[in-house]
């Protein structure tokens, strides 16, 4: 659904408001039926006031931007005067032009742009209720003020972000509630149950997801935020409802790809906001908590996009409901929730509108100063060629995501730069064809932020993790350079794709290799498909042809069943995923292992059931759903923790246990039936923090890492009561990169190098299995980015990762680190992978 933009002169709209013709447009009370914080208002019904507004206000016109996984719409609304409406277009080329992106000249017609954000995080209600209120207070004719701003600014709003989350937790509200709120916290419509209405639908915290992008919404968003980039945007959110009003100044630390302005502005808008605050007498205050880091969130990647991007918090969150009694002994009422950010929101339109001129002029600024001038120790970032193809075409496909612009380095070189591989700066080659991303480009910034090997931290006391570079992230070696080349753009990442099948027409057998998430997702179509296959355990050659240990051997011989069909679905799948297939005319290699050998494993087909509900970490699991129905496509059964005890488990080659404390869960008796199950030959996996109920169980040989405690020194027994928490940091690692030496010989390290790079959530180490393989370990020096305490390092040092214990006719493998942590660790995925298909085969 969309709303066309409307030609009106501000001559005819100020006439049609004053003789009435907007008679129709009503409040969000009268067209409701209720007053605003009342009772929750469920997704349908927001989007059908928002739209009654478009369809009954020249100032407003609304736009589809797509659906959630549930089917539920996602719109935006664009509210400015009608001049500018009329006009809409050349503002928004405009402001396009202004960043480089678009290419061209900018007229003088140019507005400052704020966008609004609401109900990111599903049960953090309160937004959407306040979007409505916003809204109708933008576009209500007696508001003056109101026209004054949409003459200067266009103002976008998104009233639900989530719809799926909301929905989720407006539902269970309802269904728990009496006649009237119970504002005792103990009250059943305070106790929110698993999951929560908090993430999306696959259980994603989308607050996270900005830069990432793995969930739909994200995409479907982020393609429209890309067409109008605004210069300001607010993500509003709630916190503990014993809180009172968080609103900018961010804390500290910043990215110091923030600039002056982006600080200064974030002050002046929050010091607006006081004005209205203290008038009120509402309690709030800033500069505490919430850092601007991390470069997922709905404040950061916005700023590194050239915005003022802000996080506003009000107290509330799940455990409010719609009215409850704080620890002050005050009710804190859903009304008194919307009303803030009401305000918060209107206050920062005015502020924006106010200094239109100067925000468009700084936006600008910040993506000519990116592309002419651009700040930080290094100039360059270059990807080696010789990676895996695959790898690159999904690093380069994430850089397009991001408008990041890059090319080949056009010649041979050697010089000095830091090399991700060994965390050191030395001497090296650079080749003609490597690729190279500069930093002087409209998204240089941007391109730093991903690419900067250990961005500088001003305070350690983060609110996330501190480490997503891209080398790691997606598993490719290269350099980072001070000096800059400028690349040739003559390369897309489609380039480092494609699908061929070579050798024989009928042949003996097929084979590929097995490398990435590419070659784990062509196998998954063809096993649901009823294609039978094998892998080599072996380094081989065949016909001309090399593989290496983990290449997958699809045998016509194994799949007589399939008659004419096997050729068909093999190919097929081939092509789906970009795959190349060696036909194979004979089994008999020149080199290595027979096909008929022993060492020429059979892939059993995978039945594979997932814990999920009470215990689990929801994030977790939903990563783990959403790894195999979005990233794998193939099937697993999801068995609810409560029903765990009487499920049938026998019919399962694996037990996937997501991270989680599983409290109540695990019991003695559960742990038996795992145990039995496993000792029969199932295959368990750990994922981080299930290991910890597993540790040091009969039968089961992981076991905490030992250090000795020294006795305290007497400064630190006389440190001040202030220092505490940067004590505790100390023993902690808030998302850091470690390498990881691998094991290649082992099926759960097949199709990666001897080097891995982690990411590190906790210093929780783990010592060697005394027995079993030892798949993943962190060694002496292996720390590489991101932040990590001086306690915690050795910690982690000499410590287990990845790990397989061999349990009766079973494995257990144990994943210390979690490689699918929010969907974005893209070289971690294949580990998952292998578990399943190659551990125990």
């Amino acid at each position: 659904m969309k709303k066309p933009i409307k030609s009106i002169s501000a001559f005819l709209i100020l006439f049609l408001f004053s003789t009435g013709a907007f008679a129709q447009l009503q409040s969000p009370e009268d067209y409701l039926g209720y007053e605003l914080g009342e009772r929750y208002t469920p997704h349908h019904n927001v989007l059908s006031y928002v739209t009654h507004v478009a369809d009954n206000s020249e100032l407003v016109t609304i736009h589809s931007y797509g659906e959630t996984y549930e089917h539920r719409e996602l719109v935006y609304l664009v509210v400015t005067s009608g001049e500018n409406h009329s006009n809409l277009e050349e503002i928004r080329l405009n402001n396009l032009k202004l960043t480089g992106l678009e290419e061209g000249e900018p007229t003088e017609n140019q507005k400052a742009i704020t966008w609004l954000s609401y109900n990111v995080h599903g049960n953090e209600t309160n937004s959407s209720e306040a979007a409505m209120k916003t809204l109708y207070e933008l576009v209500d004719p007696s508001n003056r003020e109101s026209k004054e701003w949409l003459n200067e600014s266009v103002v976008i709003i998104d009233p639900m972000i989530n719809p799926d989350g909301r929905d989720r937790y407006v539902n269970w509200f309802n269904s728990v509630i009496g006649t009237e709120y119970n504002p005792d916290p103990i009250a059943r419509e305070h106790r929110e149950p698993w999951p929560g209405g908090r993430a999306n639908h696959y259980l994603f915290d989308m607050n996270r997801d900005w830069a990432w992008q793995t969930q739909v919404e994200s995409q479907q968003r982020i393609a429209v935020y890309q067409q109008w980039m605004p210069h300001v945007h607010v993500d509003f959110h709630e916190m503990g409802y014993n809180s009172p009003y968080y609103f900018a100044p961010a804390a500290k630390p910043y990215h110091n790809v923030i600039t002056d302005w982006q600080e200064e502005f974030q002050t002046i808008i929050g010091k607006n906001h006081t004005k209205y605050f203290d008038d009120n007498s509402w309690l709030y205050y800033t500069r505490e908590v919430f850092d601007l880091f991390y470069p997922s969130y709905g404040d950061t990647w916005p700023t590194y996009n050239g915005a003022i991007g802000m996080t506003y918090e009000k107290a509330g969150g799940g455990s409010a409901g719609a009215a409850v009694l704080t620890e002050e002994g005050d009710t804190l009422t859903l009304k008194d929730r919307l009303t803030h950010h009401h305000v918060a929101g209107i206050s920062t339109i005015e502020v924006t509108a106010l200094n239109a001129d100067r925000v468009v002029r700084e936006f600008a600024n910040y993506f000519e100063k990116a592309a002419n001038d651009p700040a930080g120790t290094y100039k360059s970032f270059v990807v080696k060629a010789d990676n895996d193809p695959d790898k690159i075409h999904h690093m380069l496909t994430f850089l397009d995501s991001q408008q990041i612009e890059y090319g080949t380095a056009g010649s041979n070189r050697n010089t000095n730069a830091y090399n991700y591989k060994s965390g050191q700066s030395e001497r090296v080659s650079i080749s003609e064809d490597d690729i190279v991303i500069s930093v002087y480009q409209p998204q240089g910034q941007l391109a730093r932020v991903f690419f900067e090997p250990n961005p500088e931290l001003s305070d350690s006391l983060t609110y996330d993790i501190t480490t997503w570079e891209a080398h790691y992230r997606f598993g490719v070696d290269g350099f980072a350079l001070e000096s800059n080349i400028n690349p040739n753009q003559n390369i897309t990442a489609d380039d480092y794709r494609n699908s061929s099948v070579t050798g024989a027409d009928k042949p003996y057998a097929y084979v590929t290799d097995w490398d990435n998430m590419d070659d784990a997702r062509f196998l998954a179509e063809i096993t649901k498909n009823g294609v039978k296959s094998r892998f080599s355990t072996v380094d081989f050659e065949i016909e001309g042809q090399s593989f290496k240990r983990g290449s997958l051997i699809i045998m016509r011989g194994n799949n007589s069943h399939l008659d004419d069909e096997f050729d068909e679905i093999v190919q097929v799948a081939a092509d789906n995923h970009s795959r190349d297939l060696f036909g194979a005319s004979t089994g008999f290699v020149t080199s290595g292992s027979d096909f008929g050998s022993n060492n020429v494993s059979y892939i059993e087909k995978p039945e594979i059931a997932v814990l999920m509900g009470e215990g689990t970490s929801s994030l977790s699991a939903g990563e783990v759903w959403h790894y195999f129905d979005q990233q794998l496509h193939y099937p697993t059964t999801q068995i609810n923790t409560d029903d765990f005890m009487r499920a049938d488990i026998s019919k399962f080659t694996t037990l996937v246990l997501p991270s989680g404390s599983y409290n109540g869960v695990l019991t003695d008796s559960a742990i038996e039936k795992i145990s039995s199950w496993v000792r029969d030959g199932g295959n368990l996996v750990l994922i981080a923090n299930a290991n910890r109920n597993f540790t040091e169980r009969n039968g089961f040989q992981l076991a905490r890492k030992q250090t000795e405690a020294e006795e305290p020194t007497n400064e630190e027994k006389l440190a001040p009561y202030d220092n505490r928490s940067r004590r505790y940091i100390s023993t902690t690692t808030s998302g850091s990169a470690f390498e990881v030496s691998f094991d290649t010989t082992h099926p759960l390290a097949y199709g990666y190098e001897s080097e891995y790079y982690t990411l590190k959530l906790s210093a929780d180490s783990y010592s060697y299995l005394d027995s079993g393989w030892n798949v993943g370990t962190v060694r002496d020096n292996s720390y590489r980015s991101g932040f990590a305490g001086a306690e915690a390092k050795p910690m982690i040092e000499n410590s287990l990762s990845f790990g397989v214990q061999n349990y009766g006719s079973g494995q257990v493998v144990y994943m210390i680190d979690n490689p699918l942590f929010r969907g974005f660790w893209e070289n971690g995925k294949l580990l998952v992978a292998n578990s399943l298909f190659f551990v125990g085969n």
